[in-house]
Formats: C-alpha cells, structure tokens, sequence
C-alpha cells in the first residue's frame, strides 16, 4: 500500500491542477482496492476508479479493451528471437540491434498499416 502512495508523491511530470469540467481519473485494479488507497488518491484530487475485491467481470462490458502501448512495442520486439534471449554481449551491439529492430517496426508499420 505504501508503494502505491510513493508512486503518486514520485510523479516527475508537473499534472494540470484539476477543474471541476476537468477531473483527473485514475485507474486502479482490485489490488488497489483499500480504504486507505482510496483515501490518497481522493486527498490527492484523482477521481479514483477501481474495482472491489471480489466483484465479478461483466459479460456485458461494451468497452473496447485497450493494451497498453509499452505492452505491445515490448510484444512487438519480442518477436525478434535475438533481443529475446540477449546473446550480445557488448551493450553498443546490443543497442544497435535495438535500434534496428524498431526501424524494421516502424517501416512493417507504414508499409502494412
């Protein structure tokens, strides 16, 4: 629980002071859900918005689900079986192949859409 409060007080980009029109959400998941959490992030001006612990998935859920987009460029280079396993053993090599791996992305990206 502490670790999720020093995560907030840590936040390095200066956020908007928040207006009535525009509130600042945040999204927790069920292992967020305490009194004292909620509590933090409400003194902190968030809009909190967690599931409780023992709540059900609705079917009927109509939201498009989102991955995150580290989630997927992290997918994306997995695909590429040497920066899987790091067989490099130099950090330049290494970071080369890095490099490389997301020009070939970003160009399958273009090219494909």
């Amino acid at each position: 629980m502490k670790a999720a409060i020093a995560t907030l007080d840590g936040i390095v980009v200066k956020r908007p002071r928040p207006r009535k029109y525009r509130r600042q959400n945040l999204c927790l998941d069920k292992g967020y859900d305490f009194p004292e959490i909620q509590r933090e992030v409400v003194k902190r001006r968030y809009v909190p918005h967690m599931r409780q612990r023992g709540e059900k998935k609705h079917r009927s859920d109509s939201r498009k689900r989102r991955r995150w987009v580290v989630e997927r460029t992290n997918s994306w280079h997995n695909r590429f079986r040497k920066l899987l396993v790091r067989y490099e053993k130099k950090s330049d090599n290494y970071l080369g192949l890095v490099q490389l791996a997301c020009c070939m992305i970003v160009y399958r990206r273009i090219l494909l859409g």
